[in-house]
């Protein structure tokens, strides 16, 4: 399980950025894309540090 969460939380992040993307060229309103994009960069951060040794404790 040690590789499991964090690697859910980079493919988590993946998709979140290509929401933010998504939302974007729609046009959506502005609140809804950086919402979007500030979860994708916690997941993304989230993801490395528990890779990092030490991450997992």
């Amino acid at each position: 399980m040690g590789a499991v969460l964090p690697t859910l939380l980079l493919v988590l992040a993946g998709v979140l950025v290509g929401g933010t993307w998504s939302l974007y060229r729609q046009g959506a309103a502005k609140g809804a894309v950086v919402v979007t994009a500030l979860l994708a960069v916690l997941a993304t951060v989230g993801g490395v540090l528990w890779l990092l040794p030490g991450g997992d404790a």
